[in-house]
């Protein structure tokens, strides 16, 4: 087996630690690339996306970019879509990404959106 690179080992710690303390509520997830921020409310039991948002959405992508407004941005609009989907807890799952900038910026926009985790 290959060993696992540092971004891997963290994401398998993280989403191994959620399983446990879930409860079977939606995972807030979340990637970041060099230019774009992504964020889904999936619920795992069902396999289903219930709400997501992203820096390619027209309105959100020429107006900002790869910055802590944009991911605030996209952390507000996956809020309003989880919260019209009826869904107010979630489990936050920052995957392999460390909790600070973008990530950061996007888990406090979607905190004052009135999802709780």
């Amino acid at each position: 087996m290959a060993k696992l690179s540092l971004f891997a080992r963290r994401r398998r710690r993280v989403r191994t630690a959620l399983k446990a303390v879930s409860g079977h509520k939606p995972r807030l997830s979340v990637h970041r690339s060099g230019r774009h921020i992504y964020a889904q409310v999936i619920d795992d039991a069902q396999g289903k996306t219930l709400a997501a948002a992203s820096t390619l959405d027209k309105d959100v992508r020429g107006k900002t970019g790869a910055t802590s407004e944009a991911a605030a941005e996209v952390g507000k609009r996956v809020a309003a879509a989880a919260t019209a989907a009826g869904v107010t807890r979630v489990v936050f799952d920052r995957g392999g990404f460390l909790f600070h900038g973008r990530v950061k910026a996007l888990a406090d926009a979607a905190r004052e959106g009135g999802l709780e985790f």
